[in-house]
């Protein structure tokens, strides 16, 4: 089933379980948001990224240049595990995961969780690839991905008993657009997929394309 599915599945769910003036809000946020064209001053195709490193969800620190010396990086900017629609896609990328490697593509997810929640992430989804722990949003920042979540929604999140400073670590509300790019060995960006509305997610069929596409 494509990833695409498998969110309208849940989105039905949603639908039928909260109240018509919560969804009418969750609606109305995220149409201000995409007016806000975040994406568009966000990194693109074509576009060299800077080397970082993070940690991951087992305390070691990953480089991004060490990984381009194997081949192909594969990045999932997430939200947190909280989050339903980046457990699907987690999960999805991680069910293609041997078919990524066929060339020689490293696949890492990045958010602004605490190290202890990475890690609940990765065990969680049965990851296996590195989760890394972007504390302050610094690497989400640098591809221009960073928004601070609406005040309405904030409130909905603690009635839902979403805490975010047990999350992050602090209270600032500051999260990254989903996204997923594909970086080849030079460093250069050569697929992307971002949006402000987080129910909209890249496929991993569409990731595969996009390793093929290249000679690395």
């Amino acid at each position: 089933m494509s990833l695409k599915k498998q969110i309208d599945a849940y989105n039905v769910q949603k639908e039928a379980k909260l109240p018509s003036d919560v969804l009418a809000l969750m609606e109305q946020t995220t149409n201000e948001l995409i007016a806000q064209h975040i994406k568009n001053k966000a990194l693109q195709v074509g576009a060299k990224v800077s080397n970082f490193s993070l940690q991951n969800h087992n305390d070691e620190h990953v480089e991004l240049a060490d990984l381009l010396n194997k081949g192909p990086v594969i990045i999932s900017f997430y939200r947190g595990n909280w989050c339903p629609y980046c457990n699907l896609e987690l999960k999805a990328l991680n069910d293609y995961l041997p078919q990524f490697k066929t060339h020689s593509a490293q696949l890492i997810a990045i958010s602004p969780q605490l190290p202890d929640e990475t890690l609940t992430t990765a065990q969680k989804n049965d990851l296996e690839f590195n989760v890394l722990s972007d504390i302050n949003n610094k690497v989400a920042e640098q591809f221009g991905l960073l928004f601070t979540l609406d005040e309405r929604i904030q409130a909905l999140y603690s009635q839902f008993g979403i805490d975010f400073e047990k999350y992050y670590g602090d209270k600032s509300y500051k999260l990254p657009l989903p996204a997923t790019y594909v970086i080849n060995k030079r460093g250069i960006i050569t697929y992307a997929f971002l949006n402000e509305d987080y129910t909209l997610r890249a496929e991993p069929i569409d990731v595969m394309a996009a390793l093929e596409s290249e000679q690395y």
